[in-house]
């Protein structure tokens, strides 16, 4: 049975032949900045069983690393499958349209673990790779300490952003089919900072958008260099909407709920004592400042 994926645009589009070898959940600060999340989850497939649908003339592709390279929709700016020296093909998980019938082996990279996030499940987990499996790559913080705010960037550097403190309001994670693709992820995780408390450092000629043409407000803001998930600045709704896999330092804020989890992906398992809601909650969204 095959298994098929797309971007959150559907330029690119992929699909999966061969057997699916692992699916792990990694927390490097690669993939939380590439994504925007705490951690990433990853399908590793045979490069032979993997071939594109269409699309790769839209396929944008970042050197994170020596040996690493990330791929992103230029469109939409989603996280896209790379390969490995040709011999193994690693598929963002929010991607996939189908089951793809395996679930998680284990926890990676924890050594680089948000502060912000907790792992609440029971899968082994690894300080970096797995034994035998590679070795770690340092990656140096991209924004110096101000002492003052909360700072983020994206994986490349060349966008920076501060949100003053203390942040006020929950971290959402968000489940619905249009976060899981636009973050290429298990779900998103976002927080609302009201745009006075929020100023942009550099890159601002970096940022990219993509709004779902049928959506009344979704939109996905991205770094047109390296693909990261980037802050929204919503100015007629007067708030930033920000990826905390963003962040360089630890916001002060944590989760408080899931959203949409009855669009939740199959394969991911909500393990915490959050508070969680099939769509919206109750009241008013995104919530209001304390």
């Amino acid at each position: 049975m095959s298994v098929h994926g797309s971007c959150l645009c559907g330029e690119v589009a992929f699909a999966l032949d061969g057997p699916l070898l692992a699916m792990s959940h990694c927390h490097c600060s690669m993939c939380r900045k590439m994504h925007g999340t705490p951690f990433a989850t990853y399908v590793a497939a045979e490069a032979k069983g993997f071939r594109w649908l269409r699309g790769t003339e839209h396929v944008a592709h970042y050197q994170s690393s020596p040996e690493g390279q990330r791929s992103s929709c230029r469109r939409c700016g989603s996280a896209l499958p790379w390969d490995s020296a040709g011999e193994h093909v690693f598929v963002p998980a929010g991607l996939l349209e189908e089951d793809p019938g395996v679930r998680p082996l284990a926890h990676i990279f924890v050594a680089s673990k948000a502060p912000w996030y907790d792992i609440a499940d029971e899968l082994p987990r690894f300080d970096a790779y797995p034994p035998g499996m590679g070795e770690a790559v340092e990656r140096p913080r991209a924004t110096e300490p101000s002492g003052t705010g909360v700072r983020g960037s994206c994986l490349c550097a060349g966008i920076a952003y501060e949100v003053d403190p203390p942040l006020a309001g929950p971290i959402v994670f968000c489940h619905c089919g249009r976060c899981r693709k636009a973050r290429a992820a298990a779900h998103a995780a976002n927080f609302f900072v009201e745009l006075p408390h929020f100023r942009w450092l550099r890159g601002e000629d970096l940022l990219a958008s993509y709004k779902v043409p049928e959506a009344e407000r979704f939109t996905q803001a991205f770094c047109r260099a390296c693909g990261s998930s980037m802050p929204l600045v919503a100015a007629a709704r007067g708030r930033a909407v920000v990826p905390v896999g963003s962040f360089d330092d630890d916001p002060g804020a944590r989760p408080e709920l899931h959203i949409f989890v009855a669009s939740k992906a199959p394969w991911f398992a909500i393990g915490d004592g959050l508070p969680q809601h099939a769509e919206y909650p109750p009241g008013p969204y995104p919530p209001p400042p304390r």
